[in-house]
């Protein structure tokens, strides 16, 4: 075994196992319940805080600062996800996932007991590097201890912990709030983070020769992050109404450029790039991934702005709204878990191209949504969305995994969450942008129109530059019913163009999936 840390470069460990590591079944299932854990933690993070946020506001102030509690979150687990995916392909998964997990618990420790918005903000940040880490390694770990067989049924396993947490965040948030105190989101975390590590550490042996004398690429991460900062931020500015050519986004878009040029260069002449290039040719890397990101792009998209939907055109409560969503989020864990248990039997394809028919006809059925559209049908349609994710995202998993050397594996995992937390990004942002345009549209209609009378200046502008406003009760009680019904109007013609988007990108999903070639052996 050569090199255990000496030297100049980042050495966390080096393995060259000459033999695979036998785990008892007992170790196994631990291994596997430590990872579930810490997915289970990372999202249900991502959703936990929103029913704590107007608590935290109130008691930190910071209102500027609300919606970068989450973006802080989402924009570092995004960048974390491709550089743990490939440092598990160079060092020790088993520190890694600990180092993860420690980063995940340190930010959520110190979250609960800030004294202002901007540290929570930071903490939120770190917490998101690790929950990025939490993610890959999650996956990857699992892979390493499980049989390629046996990898749909542990892949859809772990996709149905992360759907049903995330139901239960925005629920758990609310009763923690209500009869503890706001810290508790955060703490919560640490009991359930420390029985993670502590079943990594005792039970998980290393399993997967790693790559020996191998140097981080520095100047490939430090660009790559620079791309994805880049991008996403251009794609937030958008969702938030800005214009494509407001200097802000021009000059986010060509930074991207800039640095996405400097890292394609860079990856061509590293020793051990963080994506090396040449997977781009192996159809069975580039297409999964592709339909991943399409499938994101077009679920995320409704996630977002459903409940716009459902609030803003149907006129329906928070209460209501929460209800309807939940068959989406369910239908999207047993979709995952049953494609799990089949995917092994029908294949990557197969499935994956099921998965994408599904949503491509259920995306058309939110088509017939109108303001008389009953709960209980949206949620017959939504609830088919959440099922052919499900497949698609478990599908295009294996199929990426199996495409790569087993070598590889870090790197073919976290590339396909990378792409459909990018797909989902850019999705939003697109959509916000969508709907933001018809809403302008709608409140410069009704500035020139004679109910100009009927809408304060000052509201006008706070509509325009939130739609959230839109759905506080005390804003629609200040509006005239007519004004209420155009602008709702908008809004609903703004949802039916992410309905249009979310069909069009579900359809090159199927396309994608299609063209994946069919059971392969590894290189």
């Amino acid at each position: 075994m050569n090199g255990n840390g000496t030297g100049t470069e980042l050495r966390l460990v080096k393995n060259s196992l000459s033999e695979p590591v036998e785990l008892t079944k007992k170790s196994r299932i631990l291994v596997l319940i430590a990872a579930l854990l810490a997915v289970f933690l990372g999202a249900l993070d991502a959703l936990i805080i929103g029913a704590a946020m107007p608590t935290i506001v109130a008691d930190l102030g910071g209102l500027e600062l609300y919606s970068w509690a989450f973006s802080a979150y989402m924009l570092t687990r995004t960048i974390a996800l491709p550089l743990f995916g490939k440092l598990a392909d160079l060092y020790s998964s088993k520190k890694l996932f600990v180092l993860a997990v420690g980063a995940f618990l340190v930010g959520s420790v110190f979250a609960g007991m800030v004294n202002s918005m901007p540290q929570l903000v930071f903490l939120r940040a770190l917490q998101g590097i690790g929950a990025g880490g939490n993610f890959a390694l999650a996956y990857i770990v699992v892979s390493e201890v499980s049989a390629p067989e046996e990898r749909g049924r542990m892949m859809g396993l772990i996709s149905f912990v992360w759907g049903v947490s995330s139901v239960m965040g925005p629920l758990l948030g609310g009763l923690i709030v209500t009869y503890l105190t706001w810290p508790w989101v955060f703490y919560i975390n640490v009991p359930v983070g420390s029985l993670a590590v502590f079943f990594i550490v005792r039970y998980f042996q290393e399993s997967r020769p790693k790559k020996t004398d191998a140097t981080v690429d520095y100047l490939g991460a430090i660009t790559l992050t620079t791309c994805i900062l880049s991008l996403l931020f251009a794609f937030l500015l958008l969702g938030e109404a800005h214009s494509w050519y407001s200097p802000e986004l021009l000059g986010l878009f060509s930074l991207a450029f800039v640095a996405g040029f400097i890292f394609w260069y860079a990856e061509r002449r590293a020793a051990e790039p963080i994506l090396p290039l040449h997977f781009l040719q192996i159809p069975g890397f580039t297409l999964p991934n592709g339909a991943a990101f399409f499938s994101s792009f077009a679920i995320f998209s409704l996630l977002a702005f459903l409940p716009l939907f459902i609030q803003g055109t149907l006129g329906r409560t928070a209460a209501e709204l929460g209800l309807v969503m939940v068959p989406l989020s369910l239908g999207w864990s047993a979709g995952a878990l049953v494609c799990g248990l089949v995917v092994n039997r029908l294949g990557e394809k197969l499935t994956g191209v099921a998965g994408a028919i599904l949503m491509f006809i259920s995306i058309a059925l939110t088509l017939t949504f109108n303001a008389t559209t009953g709960l209980i049908y949206f949620s017959v349609v939504v609830c088919p969305i959440g099922i052919g994710m499900g497949f698609v995202s478990v599908a295009t998993l294996i199929k990426v995994q199996n495409s790569l050397p087993e070598s590889d594996l870090g790197v073919a995992t976290s590339s396909q969450q990378f792409a459909r937390t990018l797909g989902g990004t850019i999705g939003i942002g697109i959509s916000g942008a969508m709907v933001s345009h018809y809403l302008d549209k709608a409140i410069n209609g009704l500035m020139n129109s004679p109910l100009r009378a009927e809408i304060p200046p000052e509201l006008a502008a706070q509509l325009s530059h939130s739609l959230q406003e839109f759905l506080q009760p005390d804003m629609v009680g200040s509006l005239s019913s007519t004004a209420l019904n155009a602008i709702r109007e908008s809004i609903g013609k703004g949802v039916e163009a992410v309905f249009w988007t979310a069909l069009l990108v579900s359809f090159i999903s199927i396309i994608m999936c299609k063209m994946m070639p069919g059971r392969n052996v590894k290189p």
